[in-house]
């Protein structure tokens, strides 16, 4: 069983503090076009989000980062697995909320690695960390290298022996990401 777990937990610092989740693209918010993208490749899904929960209301269940200081994605991505052991799944999938345009093969390609518990998706060499597959079993891994004060996704992923998965980037890259405003235009363009 495969839980995806949308990453959401940051304070939108370079968006001004906007909630890059709730962000309209076209119609819908961004989040929504995650759910559609991801909710065909997992068995459940839930979302890391810090702050006010209900924000979110009706949408996913949310877990929240153990510690308040907004340690990153890596305590997100510690948080979705300590909720995805509890509901029975073995493995975690990661995205990120402000990249709706990930591939739609995204969790069969990290699937599809052998010999590597942790596989992170790459385009033009580049890692993409938020977007992973993990075992659950790495929670205590991670708890670890929060605890060591090393956020980093990478260097969690480094430290399990993680594959890294390579994705066309051609023409456009499916990891782009939402991060500033001059990002959110090109979206809406």
């Amino acid at each position: 069983m495969i839980c995806g777990v949308i990453l959401a937990g940051g304070r939108g610092q370079r968006m001004g503090g906007a909630d890059k989740a709730l962000l309209p693209l076209g119609q819908r918010p961004l989040l929504d076009h995650v759910v559609e993208r991801l909710a065909p490749q997992v068995d459940t899904l839930v979302l890391s989000a810090n702050g006010d929960p209900a924000r979110f209301q009706g949408r996913l269940p949310v877990v929240q980062d153990e510690t308040p200081d907004y340690p990153g994605p890596l305590a997100g991505i510690l948080a979705g697995m300590i909720r995805a052991e509890g509901a029975g799944a073995t493995r975690i999938v990661t995205v990120a909320t402000d990249t709706p345009f990930f591939p739609d093969d995204l969790v069969k390609r990290l699937c599809d690695v052998d010999g590597a518990a942790v596989r992170i998706a790459t385009s033009a060499g580049r890692p993409h960390p938020t977007f992973g597959l993990w075992p659950v079993e790495a929670a205590p891994l991670l708890r670890d290298c929060l605890h060591s004060g090393d956020r980093s996704i990478m260097h969690a992923a480094r430290l399990a022996g993680a594959a890294m998965v390579e994705f066309a980037s051609a023409p456009t890259d499916p990891f782009f990401n939402i991060n500033t405003a001059e990002d959110y235009r090109k979206c809406m363009a």
